[in-house]
């Protein structure tokens, strides 16, 4: 549990030095919150967190710990894949983060994949601003984690370098540990 919970604080301590008050952002996977938690203290009430999820409960989980910080009116709540995202938010991102793999203490069988998860990062990617970020924290120890990290790292390794940095921080002695990928758009 240690390797999550740090892999989690690199990805906020990302945001945190990208995301600035008055920001549109995008919880691609609002789980149990606590990444829309974070984008809704970083963009203020200037800003707007746009927090998707497929899962009732992940919803209902999320909108309990923003009102118990009161932060609630400064995120919409989408019951959708966040594949569908361009159906919702029309204008330019400063940022967007993804928590990939299954509900922490939900249905282990309702899982991100690979095919969703692309086309949600492209469109992201279309509507990124200039310095803006993605980060993706990918989990690779339920069946189909390991082909959606291989599918990400494909795909971003592909992103033309004079406009995306990308970074891979990860754990090189243990094989099932989650990663983290950052990309930021340079120009």
């Amino acid at each position: 549990m240690a390797d999550f919970w740090q892999m989690v604080e690199f990805s906020h301590i990302l945001m945190t030095r990208h995301i600035q008050s008055g920001a549109t952002v995008i919880d691609a996977t609002a789980g149990n919150g606590h990444d829309s938690l974070l984008l809704a203290n970083l963009v203020g009430d200037g800003g707007r967190v746009y927090a998707f999820d497929i899962q009732e409960k992940a919803l209902s989980n999320t909108e309990k710990l923003l009102a118990e910080h009161k932060v609630l009116h400064r995120v919409e709540l989408i019951k959708d894949g966040h594949q569908n995202l361009n159906q919702y938010i029309k204008k330019e991102i400063d940022g967007m983060i993804f928590n990939l793999g299954y509900l922490p203490g939900g249905d282990k069988e309702v899982i991100t994949n690979k095919e969703s998860t692309i086309e949600a990062l492209e469109k992201g990617l279309g509507l990124l601003k200039k310095d803006g970020i993605i980060t993706l924290v990918v989990y690779t120890g339920h069946p189909g984690g390991k082909e959606e990290l291989s599918a990400i790292l494909e795909y971003v390794a592909s992103l033309d370098p004079h406009i995306y940095n990308v970074l891979n921080y990860r754990f090189v002695n243990q094989q099932t540990a989650p990663q983290i990928l950052a990309i930021i758009r340079r120009h």
